[in-house]
Parts: structure tokens; C-alpha cells; sequence
């Protein structure tokens, strides 16, 4: 579903009067925006999920500041990058993780200069997440779009930026002529109305849901308005980001809502395709909301745990003699090393000898950091 295609008024017109048999759309009953849910199918995920983030503000506390910056430019680069991909648009990482980094003000090596595009999507998410106590305002919302589309067009099509749209709109997939519409927006005339009353209850001081399930509720509300003429997707992700960072008071992200979805996007057009066509019910939405959301903190929960244990070994390890080609591969087993290392992995690795690899391999066995795991006619090394 990552085609927008612009129909006239009349045929939409005609296709809803011609088309008895269609589910009704939810904007399309009275009060659609009175959304309701089952509190007893949602109370102990949504209580799980409460207590994960919890849990790793906590485990985030035990990193020294290096490796706290480290996770944080990793977690909004992959934010930018997969929430992009999730609507079909590839972006550079060494473009996005420098225009991050210069942002925040991150030292880290490899800087590399970065396209307006990439920097336009990059000030979105961090408007959204280092300035989340601001209101949301019409103005702010036609400043992140204006953003992601510097150059006014998408792709080869010319949209209208930083406006609500003015033409109607069918989100649909599919060779041209064969096309299959998976959703026709609201009209446009009532856009306007409708992000009004959206805005108003987004900025309610006094309102009471909690912001985890607002951030849900934000993101299935401002996808069905689709006010925009394209970017809808990543904005809707943009606001559930930044009510995210609400529920925590915290500009620091730690964990990449994007990246779950995207790992679960067919999943995630399915359900909002099925809760398009609820009657205010949305709590099959919620449910997947926060399951999704559940995953993304699990997973970094996880991967926390690596990073833990590498501070430790570096502490336990800051009077050992280890010169920079076993620094760089024990880095490399506590990151991202894929396999079992052994003497050639290791010469390749490193760009040294054999015979290098060997001495510095068995120095590092000797000194307790490596162990052997011996396997057939191999020699393979592990972290003690």
C-alpha cells in the first residue's frame, strides 16, 4: 500500500452509490471519534508495556555516558530509516546517523554530509521527540510535512505541501488499470473540521488517557483523516513518537517503535485495514498497538544487555594490555559478529597474518578474555 492516487470528486461519489455491498468506513457513522475499547483485554498488555519501559529507563541508568549517546544515535537513525522504508523510501544510513549526530551534537567518527531530503525527515523526528511538550499545532504539522517534501514533489508527482489536501483521495496498490483500493480517505471538504478536532483533544491538558494508549489512539485517528496529500504514514509514526516520549518525559529515545512495524507491516496494514471499517470498537487496533510496541522494547531490552555486559568487560579490563587489532574484534564479538571466530576470521578481520591473528588470539586465551571451543580440525574462540 504505498501508492496515493488523486480521483475525482464524481467517481468516488459514484463508486459509493454504485457499491451498496462496501463496509462503511468509520468516519463514516455518526461520532466516529468516541473511540471505545475493552479495558479487560487490554488492562494486562497494556500493564506489561507500562512496565517494560519502566524497566529499561532503569537498565538505560547503568550505561555510562558514551554508550548511552552510542544507543541513542542508533535508535533515532533506525526510527528515520524504517519508518521511511515502511512507505517504500530507502535512505542512506551514513547520510541519516551524520545528520543525527551533527543535530544532537554527538561526537562520532565518519560524519558524512547529508541530502535535503534526509535532513528534512531528520528535523521531523527530532522536532517530534526532543521538543514533545510542545503543542501540536496546525503550523507545526505543515512544517514537518513541508520537511519530508523539500523539493514539493513526490517522486515524480507534484503534491500540494504544507497544506491540508484539497482533492479526494484513494489509497489503493496494484498495476495501473488493475489497481486494488485499500482505503478512500475523507472527503476533503471535512479535512480541516476533522484535524481541528483532532488537534484539540492531541494538545488537552486535562485529558486523562494515558499517553501510551493516546499515542495509539493518535496514530489510528490521524490515518484515517489522511490529511495529507502523501507522507501520512510517517507523520502518524512521527506523533506516536513523540506521545511516546510524553508518557516517559523523556527527549531520549531508547527504542525504535519504526523498526517493529516495519518488521511487522504486513500485519499492520491488515489490521488497520480491518478497524477502517469499525464502528468506534478500536480495540483490536490497541491490541496490536501494543503488542507492537511491546516487541520494540523487548528486543532493545535485549540488546541492552550486550551493551551491559560490554561496559562490565571493559571495566574489568582497563588495566589489560589489548592492543587495537584484539580491541577491535572483541568490540566486534559483543556487537555484531555473526559466526564463530577463529584464526582466519580473524587475519581477514583485522588485515594481518596468520601467524598475527594466532599470537594475538592465544595472548588474549592467556589472559583469561578468550576461551577455546575446539571443533573437528578447527580452533574456535569464544568470550570467557
Amino acid at each position: 500500500m504505498n501508492f496515493h492516487r488523486k480521483f475525482a470528486v464524481n467517481f468516488i461519489t459514484l463508486h459509493r452509490k454504485t457499491d451498496n455491498i462496501m463496509a462503511k468506513y468509520i468516519y463514516q457513522y455518526e461520532n466516529w471519534t468516541d473511540f471505545t475499547w475493552d479495558n479487560n483485554l487490554i488492562n494486562t498488555l497494556f500493564g506489561e508495556v507500562r512496565h517494560l519501559q519502566g524497566q529499561l529507563t532503569g537498565k538505560i541508568q547503568l550505561l555510562g555516558f558514551t554508550s548511552k549517546e552510542e544507543k541513542k544515535l542508533e535508535t533515532l537513525t533506525l526510527d528515520v530509516l524504517k519508518s521511511s522504508e515502511i512507505e517504500g523510501v530507502q535512505m542512506n544510513y551514513d547520510q541519516v546517523r551524520s545528520s543525527i549526530a551533527r543535530r544532537l551534537g554527538i561526537n562520532t567518527a565518519g560524519l558524512v554530509p547529508s541530502t535535503r531530503s534526509v535532513e528534512g525527515v531528520v528535523e521531523m523526528l527530532l522536532d517530534a521527540t526532543q521538543n514533545f511538550q510542545k503543542p501540536l499545532t496546525e503550523e507545526r504539522l505543515f512544517g514537518w510535512h513541508a520537511a519530508l517534501f523539500p523539493s514539493g514533489f513526490s517522486g515524480m508527482y507534484k503534491i500540494e505541501v504544507a497544506k491540508y489536501r484539497t482533492e479526494e483521495m484513494q489509497v489503493v496498490s496494484g498495476a495501473m488499470g488493475k489497481e486494488k483500493v485499500h482505503y478512500e480517505a475523507i472527503p476533503a471538504k471535512d479535512v480541516k473540521a476533522e484535524m481541528d478536532k483532532f488537534l484539540l483533544w492531541l494538545n488537552d491538558n486535562n485529558n486523562l488517557i494515558d499517553k501510551v494508549l493516546q499515542s495509539a489512539i493518535a496514530h489510528f485517528w490521524f490515518v484515517i483523516i489522511h490529511p495529507f496529500d502523501d507522507g501520512n504514514g510517517r507523520i502518524a509514526r512521527a506523533i506516536s513518537d513523540m506521545l511516546l516520549a510524553r508518557s516517559e518525559n523523556s527527549s531520549e529515545r531508547f527504542y525504535s517503535l519504526s523498526k517493529q512495524i516495519l518488521a511487522e507491516r504486513n500485519a499492520y496494514y491488515e489490521i488497520l485495514k480491518k478497524c477502517q471499517h469499525s464502528q468506534n470498537d478500536i480495540t483490536e487496533w490497541l491490541m496490536w498497538f501494543l503488542n507492537c510496541l511491546k516487541h520494540a522494547l523487548l528486543e532493545t531490552e535485549n540488546g541492552l544487555q550486550n551493551i551491559l555486559e560490554k561496559a562490565e568487560f571493559w571495566e574489568k579490563h582497563k588495566e589489560t594490555p589489548i592492543n587495537e587489532r584484539q580491541r577491535l574484534t572483541i568490540n566486534k564479538l559483543f556487537d555484531d559478529f555473526f559466526g564463530i571466530l577463529n584464526s582466519s576470521k580473524y587475519a581477514k578481520m583485522t588485515k594481518t597474518s596468520t601467524d598475527t591473528a594466532l599470537r594475538d588470539l592465544q595472548d588474549l586465551v592467556q589472559k583469561g578474555i578468550l576461551k577455546v571451543e575446539n571443533s573437528g580440525k578447527k580452533t574456535n574462540y569464544l568470550i570467557a
